[in-house]
């Protein structure tokens, strides 16, 4: 008697709401961060950057896992947009994505907003 594996690939699946909100983007992701659906944060990353200076809140209170890929995708998306003199903020960090932070050393780079209304305050001209 042969057995034979009906097991699918798994397909992982993320996705992106994006709202603009007074004087920022935010983008709400749900689902996995990984090297299979990096590319799409990669992309709008790219679109609002075009904005002077672009301020992106990132929530990720309904991220269910994220790898090295994905935190590529939002160190990159972080750094361009603090070179475009904005920034992209992290709020909701929990579970893979808050492991791979500390594991990395990058909170500091991240830091922790309690509420979206906190990470909503961006700092006036100096």
């Amino acid at each position: 008697m042969t057995s034979t594996d009906n097991r699918r690939p798994i397909m992982t699946e993320l996705a992106i709401t994006v709202r603009q909100r007074p004087g920022f983007h935010l983008v709400q992701l749900e689902g996995e961060l990984d090297s299979t659906t990096q590319l799409p944060l990669s992309q709008t990353f790219n679109e609002l950057l075009t904005e002077a200076p672009p301020k992106i809140v990132v929530d990720a209170a309904r991220l269910a896992f994220c790898d090295s890929s994905g935190l590529w995708t939002l160190i990159t998306g972080q750094r361009e947009a603090e070179d475009r003199g904005g920034g992209l903020r992290l709020i909701g960090v929990h579970g893979p994505l808050a492991r791979l932070l500390s594991v990395t050393r990058l909170v500091d780079m991240f830091p922790s907003y309690a509420s979206l209304d906190q990470a909503a305050h961006w700092p006036g001209p100096r």
